[in-house]
């Protein structure tokens, strides 16, 4: 189920509006805290999960694939787990099903649902593309739209 912004994809990504940052986060894994304004100049794949969904777990091996695929042509992913269960907010857990899933980008650990509500977040898993300037060009919800995903990211990255 695509939830796109605006219009079907076309040749150019459209823009939203500046992304929001990430607020209120508990615990970065794999990285120290990152800002949008600090993610200027890169293309920032943001993906709302929790490990205890199947439903992205079934993704993350399309997000691993992209970041591996694209994070030395300007790529960061950001994973913001978004817990569903109490105890889903446990970090040895989440780091637990981080290094289960080969997961080596950043993870924020948004417990208070901070950056789920800066966003307007609705839905485990969605993921969001921000372009070089920041502004948000892309959101889908759920599984699949593989392709169109990888395409706006190549589209993104020139």
């Amino acid at each position: 189920m695509s939830l796109a912004l605006a219009a079907p994809f076309s040749t150019m990504a459209a823009r939203y509006g500046a992304a929001p940052d990430f607020v209120g986060i508990d615990t970065w894994l794999n990285s120290p805290p990152l800002t949008i304004a600090g993610l200027r100049g890169r293309v920032v794949l943001v993906d709302f999960w929790t490990y205890g969904c199947i439903n992205c777990v079934h993704v993350l091996p399309h997000i691993v694939e992209w970041y591996e695929k694209y994070k030395d042509r300007g790529l960061t992913v950001v994973g913001v787990h978004t817990p569903e269960f109490a105890f889903e907010r446990d970090s040895s857990n989440v780091k637990r099903a981080i290094q289960r899933h080969g997961i080596g980008y950043p993870v924020a650990q948004d417990n208070k649902f901070a950056t789920w509500n800066a966003y307007r977040n609705r839905y485990w898993p969605t993921a969001y593309l921000i372009d070089r300037s920041g502004e948000l060009v892309f959101q889908h919800a759920g599984e699949g739209a593989y392709d169109e995903i990888d395409r706006t990211i190549r589209l993104l990255l020139g």
